[in-house]
């Protein structure tokens, strides 16, 4: 498994042919996760890149398929989606691969500020494109022990709860790259 990942950035510094997407450099790599993302029995690859120095914009997801002899091929390259900083300690987002096949993305506030928070969002393969499953979101005032949530919700089916209480939102089959936390934000009560 060591070897197939190696080898599968060393893929990555070249560029894909279904995109005109510059080589990622391998620095800006920083978190990668495997598994199987659509079910065809072969490893794919997450990739969370940082964005290149002196830009504003938020981390990149890279998520990779390999076909039936394992030749990765890059599926979607989103920009500008996963909040968090490399620069302060408590505000490091990772993407982790489930066993379900599913991909989870975290990101998080534990630094700064009063108001500390944590959201998960659970990325799935559906219908030849990745959407987001489930939306999870938790946070905690430093100076005020009663003002707490938790909240979590399927995405796809618009059930969830907030606070161990029931909550319905609209169901609906969002792609990741049309994503906006506000959507979970709305749905969870938080904005």
């Amino acid at each position: 498994m060591q070897k197939r990942l190696i080898s599968a950035f060393l893929l990555l510094l070249l560029p894909s042919p279904g995109f005109a997407a510059e080589p990622i450099d391998p620095a800006r790599i920083v978190s990668a996760a495997t598994g199987d993302w659509d079910k065809n029995g072969a490893s794919d690859l997450a990739l969370l890149v940082a964005p290149a120095d002196g830009s504003d914009e938020d981390n990149a997801i890279y998520l990779y398929l390999s076909n039936e002899v394992g030749r990765l091929t890059l599926k979607s390259q989103i920009p500008n989606k996963v909040w968090g900083t490399f620069e302060l300690y408590g505000q490091a987002p990772s993407i982790t691969g489930l066993s379900n096949g599913s991909i989870q993305i975290t990101s998080h506030n534990d630094a700064i500020g009063r108001e500390r928070w944590e959201q998960k969002l659970t990325i799935a393969f559906r219908k030849s494109d990745f959407v987001v499953a489930g939306y999870t979101y938790s946070s905690y005032d430093t100076l005020d022990p009663n003002a707490t949530m938790q909240c979590d919700f399927s995405v796809l089916s618009g059930k969830g709860t907030r606070n161990n209480k029931p909550i319905t939102a609209r169901g609906a089959t969002v792609l990741l790259k049309d994503w906006s936390d506000d959507i979970g934000q709305k749905a969870c009560g938080a904005e």
